[in-house]
C-alpha cells in the first residue's frame, strides 16, 4: 500500500513544473567505449590482415580486387623480372616502318627510277671525269644554297647527268631547282620568280615606317645584295619585332602582290630568326 502511494505522489509530482536547472536536464552522458572495444578497434586499423581493416565490407572487396589486379600486371608472361617484350615490339614496329617506307620508294620507282631502293646510285654511273666534275659544281652550290647538304647536291646533279643531260644544263636545272625547294632561302630578286606561295628569304631591315592599320604589327622594307621588297608583320602572327638596320632571316612568309609589285606577309605559320643576335649571345 505504502509503495504504491508513494508511486502516485512522484507521477502527480510530475505534473507540476520542474525547479530543475533546464541545462541539467538536457545533458546527454557521454559513452565511453570498453577497453576491449578500443583493443579490438586497432587490431581491425593496424592489422592488415584483419578482416575489417577499418573498411566496410564492399570497400574491403574493391580493395582485394585492386591488389589482385596490381599483382597480375607486375607478373610478365615468361615469369622473367626483366622481360624482352618491349625490345621485340620495338624490333617489329621498326622492321615494320623499314618495310613500308621501302614498299612506297618501289612504287615511286615507277615515276621517278631515282626513287627506286633497288636502283644503283647514279654517281658510280658516271666516269671519273664526270664525277669529278660533279664533285665541284656541288661544292660550288653548297655556298650558295641554304639548308643543302654537299652529298644530296652532288647526287641530285650526278642523276641529272646520268640522264643524259649535260653538265652545264645540269647544273643550271639543279640549281634553281634546289633554290627553289620549300624552306630554302632564297635571294630577294627570286621572289616574284617563284611558283610557291610561301618562301623564305634573308636580309636586312632598311625601313620601318607606321601603319594606320590596328591589325599590322609593322610594315617596312627588307634588302639584300639582290633587291628589296616590303615586310609585312601582321598583329595576329604574334611574332617578335624587328628593328631598322637589323639583320633578319624570314621563313614560310606569304607571298603576295599590289600594284604590279611582290611582297611578303610574316603570317602566324611564319618564323622570324635574327642571325646577329644569335651570333652575339653564342
Amino acid at each position: 500500500m505504502s509503495s504504491k502511494k508513494q508511486f502516485r505522489n512522484e507521477v502527480s509530482h510530475s505534473n507540476h513544473p520542474s525547479t530543475v536547472d533546464d541545462d541539467v536536464v538536457g545533458e546527454t552522458p557521454a559513452l565511453h567505449p570498453t577497453v576491449e572495444l578500443e583493443i579490438q578497434a586497432k587490431v581491425d586499423l593496424n592489422n592488415p590482415k584483419a578482416v575489417g581493416r577499418g573498411l566496410t565490407l564492399a570497400e574491403e572487396e574493391r580493395l582485394a580486387a585492386r591488389e589482385w589486379e596490381i599483382e597480375q600486371t607486375r607478373e610478365r608472361w615468361d615469369r622473367r623480372q626483366m622481360s624482352s617484350r618491349e625490345a621485340r615490339t620495338a624490333t617489329a614496329v621498326e622492321q615494320s616502318s623499314i618495310e613500308a617506307t621501302r614498299a612506297f620508294k618501289k612504287r615511286a620507282g615507277c615515276v621517278n627510277r631515282w626513287a627506286d631502293p633497288e636502283e644503283v646510285d647514279p654517281r658510280e654511273q658516271l666516269t671519273a671525269e664526270q664525277l669529278g666534275v660533279v664533285n665541284r659544281e656541288a661544292a660550288r652550290m653548297q655556298s650558295k644554297l641554304d639548308g643543302w647538304s654537299r652529298a644530296a647536291i652532288s647526287r641530285r646533279l650526278a642523276e641529272v647527268v646520268a640522264d643524259g643531260n649535260s653538265m652545264m644544263s645540269a647544273v643550271v636545272g639543279v640549281f634553281e631547282e634546289l633554290q627553289q625547294a620549300a624552306g630554302t632561302v632564297i635571294p630577294i630578286a627570286a621572289v616574284s620568280e617563284v611558283s610557291r606561295r610561301e618562301v623564305s628569304i634573308e636580309g636586312t631591315i632598311t625601313q620601318l615606317w607606321e601603319s594606320s592599320n590596328a591589325a599590322i604589327q609593322q610594315v617596312g622594307l627588307i634588302e639584300d645584295e639582290t633587291g628589296r621588297t616590303k615586310v609585312t608583320v601582321w598583329e595576329k602572327s604574334r611574332q617578335p619585332a624587328v628593328r631598322e638596320g637589323e639583320r633578319v632571316t624570314l621563313r614560310n612568309v606569304a607571298k603576295s602582290w599590289y600594284g604590279g609589285r611582290v611582297s611578303v606577309a610574316v603570317t602566324g605559320w611564319s618564323d622570324i630568326s635574327f642571325p646577329e643576335r644569335e651570333a652575339w649571345w653564342e
